[in-house]
């Protein structure tokens, strides 16, 4: 059973800074992230983005509880959080479906390691296979599903844990503009249903500003922080398709833009620094 709390929050990164040793140089250290303070709501969606490479999933995985700070604290609706994240679901860039398991099979899975009962597994799996398109592709295994399937099958994976908060990294980077549009209303979708927590990571401005509630731009590495927090007022429910040709929207990437480009284009130097 989940233990409630009267935290407003349900994911915090306070005062968070992120330093490790250089891959180029042992004696070097290298700062991801640098005073960094985030609050994501209950049943709030939040997205970030900021140039490649500068911190964005480092930030998602301290929330995850799959790195330590390396100063700050992270809590979780409320309580301080001291190893993984158990409250979250994490979807990550690359499905992590395991390739000698049937679509069932997969979502499945974290069911089981919780002690579930096989059947009331299986039932659960089957429904939320529904829920995102595949019910009759529940016996199909991940090489006979296209990228847009495995998608879905990933999202069941994650969300038939029933987490408070979801983590998402860049899950729809690698699909073609129209499953990737079919995909983002299908989660826009099940988050209103459940009204979970989100935090997700894209480099797409036009993707994070049609699905959120509010949206983060982080500044170019190194010493990754917010540099700024834009409230997207667009009405809900929104089709992201339909909703990237109202005048606010517009005007909303306009004024993101201003924020990011310069960092995109610090980024990008760096970038090329680094393979001169």
């Amino acid at each position: 059973m989940k233990v409630s709390s009267m935290s407003e929050f349900a994911l915090e990164f306070l005062d968070v800074s992120c330093t490790y040793l250089s891959h180029h140089n042992a004696a070097q250290r290298h700062t991801a992230v640098a005073d960094t303070t985030l609050r994501i709501k209950a049943g709030e969606f939040v997205s970030v983005v900021g140039p490649t490479g500068c911190g964005k999933s480092t930030l998602l995985n301290i929330g995850a509880g799959l790195m330590r700070p390396s100063a700050g604290s992270v809590k979780v609706f409320g309580q301080t959080l001291d190893g993984i994240n158990t409250r979250a679901g994490y979807m990550f860039q690359t499905e992590a479906l395991m390739p000698w398991r049937s679509a069932l099979d997969n979502v499945m899975a974290g069911l089981q390691y919780r002690g579930m009962q096989n059947s009331e597994a299986r039932r659960q799996a089957q429904s939320w296979l529904e829920r995102v398109g595949l019910g009759g592709f529940a016996d199909r295994y991940p090489h006979q599903l296209s990228g847009g399937m495995r998608k879905r099958a990933a999202l069941a994976q994650v969300l038939v844990l029933d987490p408070d908060i979801i983590l998402m990294d860049e899950p729809f980077s690698a699909l073609d503009v129209q499953t990737r549009q079919l995909m983002e209303n299908e989660v826009l979708e099940l988050w209103a249903a459940r009204k979970k927590a989100v935090l997700f990571i894209t480099h797409d401005l036009d993707e994070a500003i049609a699905m959120s509630d509010r949206v983060v731009v982080l500044s170019a590495g190194p010493g990754t922080h917010p540099l700024g927090d834009f409230e997207i007022d667009l009405p809900r429910p929104r089709n992201v398709a339909e909703v990237r040709t109202e005048p606010r929207f517009v005007d909303l990437h306009r004024q993101i833009w201003e924020v990011l480009r310069d960092e995109v284009l610090k980024g990008y130097a760096q970038q090329l620094r680094k393979v001169a």
